[in-house]
């Protein structure tokens, strides 16, 4: 199974462009059904929107986009676009604008719809989906830092930490990271660390805890 990216979380974000209101939202959706659905909603909750323009990127499945009545290019594709940059699937984007009275020309619109779709998925925030492998690793307390730096720099998370007579760390690590972690920690203890492995996982995990660690 590969590693991707996917919205973390559904979120929305707005901003004001010569007085039209862009209001992007992002969803985290597994199929085109899903992606649909979530376009049907947000086409009823602003059913007095000027234009409620839409991108999606199904993994393994459709990529799809709608100006929704704006100039040809001047809208879905630019929203598409920018999921694509980032690199995120199994994502939909839908932009809602109500028209402020002045006409931001296509250029202009290019610009407002691709804004629109970055601060939404800012928002969001992006996780990584991967195949995660289960760690249980007891220390002595003089080694609770380092282990943690060692962690953090084979791309893992803590998920847990039990404080008894010695420190328990309950770790995921990359499948693919477990064995040159070990390595390490064994290597840099001559020995004396050792941990033991557990079940895989497949699932997402924000990639800012993962780089904040």
């Amino acid at each position: 199974m590969n590693e991707y990216l996917v919205p973390t979380k559904d979120a929305d974000a707005e901003f004001v462009e010569r007085r039209s209101r862009f209001i992007g939202h992002i969803f985290l959706t597994e199929t085109e059904e899903e992606a649909l659905a979530r376009l049907r909603q947000m086409r009823e909750t602003y059913w007095d929107a000027t234009h409620n323009v839409y991108a999606y990127i199904i993994r393994d499945g459709a990529t799809r986009f709608s100006d929704d009545g704006e100039p040809g290019g001047t809208a879905g594709m630019p929203v598409l676009q920018v999921l694509q940059r980032e690199g995120i699937f199994n994502v939909t984007c839908v932009v809602t604008r109500y028209f402020g009275g002045i006409l931001l020309g296509a250029g202009g619109l290019v610009r407002a719809y691709a804004h629109s779709a970055k601060i939404a998925l800012e928002a969001a925030g992006k996780s990584i989906k991967r195949v995660w492998t289960k760690l249980y690793l007891p220390c002595p307390y003089s080694w609770y830092e380092r282990v943690k730096i060692e962690v953090a720099t084979f791309c893992g998370v803590v998920e847990g930490t039990d404080f008894g007579s010695d420190v328990s760390f309950d770790l995921l690590l990359p499948e693919q990271q477990v064995k040159p972690f070990l390595d390490r920690v064994t290597d840099l203890s001559a020995g004396t660390i050792t941990g033991l492995i557990g079940e895989n996982e497949y699932r997402a995990f924000p990639l800012q805890e993962e780089e904040s660690r």
